[in-house]
């Protein structure tokens, strides 16, 4: 199976510093947020991932390319735990540009040729997976079972009412719909749809007829999606793991700190410091 990261965005909460370096870029201390999610869809078996970027985004090609510079530093010294870490990962990356911003549907058909027939896994990659079971796994193995195309979805998650919402069938499996950020008491299901999909086959020609029919501004996935589940070809499964938001500056505040306490020396470090400033 093939994965699809849709990277084009302008990341303007985290302006200035997105003028010249890509959001996905920013780092978890050391390792770019982009490297958790490549490593997440080649840990679930995907073998080659399309990116689907714009003009700003040379440096994510440049990181999943190979440093021949570097590498020639850490050969000649022997440091082999270094060169490691430089290696790029073992999954072949190709990458198309969005030629304007027109929303997160329309980068999707660029990737039409690439997936053809097949189904694959679409991350947006705000949102990062720490756990046993990768969570593209997780969709794979639901879509497996029932051939549909599948929402990853967290539980009652804090201020629900921020994401869209998705409604249930009688069943408990399938989606009827989803319900974009809404107001509280209203909310269809304790269901919040996260970043990351697997698309049947059946999703892109149906992308394709509701872009023909979208008349103006930003064309996002959602209407092929309602139009799948009207047919009852969706289906949703529930996160197992740790899931990280990094969209905006907050949560990717809080993401770096728990990432942080994962590592010992790290957590450490920050016992440290948080009681220094306790002190003064």
């Amino acid at each position: 199976m093939k994965g699809v990261i849709i990277t084009a965005g302008y990341g303007t909460r985290f302006l200035p510093v997105t003028k010249t370096i890509p959001k996905e870029m920013l780092p978890l201390v050391t390792r770019p947020s982009i490297d958790f999610v490549v490593e997440e869809l080649a840990a679930s078996g995907i073998t080659e991932i399309l990116f689907v970027t714009s003009r700003r985004k040379k440096a994510l090609e440049d990181y999943f390319d190979r440093e021949m510079e570097l590498e020639g530093v850490f050969r000649a010294s022997g440091d082999q735990a270094r060169l490691e870490r430089i290696a790029p990962p073992k999954v072949k990356c190709y990458f198309v540009r969005q030629a304007e911003m027109r929303g997160t549907g329309d980068a999707l058909l660029y990737a039409r040729a690439f997936v053809g027939d097949e189904p694959f896994v679409a991350a947006y990659p705000d949102d990062l997976h720490f756990g046993e079971k990768p969570l593209a796994l997780q969709l794979i193995e639901e879509w497996e079972k029932t051939g549909c195309s599948v929402l990853a979805t967290l539980h009652d998650p804090p201020e629900i009412n921020r994401y869209g919402v998705v409604s249930i069938a009688e069943d408990g499996r399938h989606v009827t719909g989803i319900v974009e950020k809404p107001p509280k008491g209203q909310e269809p299901s304790r269901e919040a749809s996260i970043g990351r999909f697997l698309y049947a086959p059946d999703f892109l020609p149906q992308l394709a007829i509701e872009r023909e029919r979208h008349r103006q501004g930003e064309f996002f996935h959602t209407p092929a999606l309602l139009a799948l589940a009207r047919k009852g070809r969706v289906v949703y499964r529930r996160v197992e793991g740790e899931r990280l938001d990094t969209g905006e500056p907050g949560g990717y505040l809080e993401a770096i700190i728990r990432y942080a306490r994962r590592d010992p020396a790290l957590s450490r470090e920050l016992d440290r410091i948080l009681a220094a400033d306790r002190a003064r």
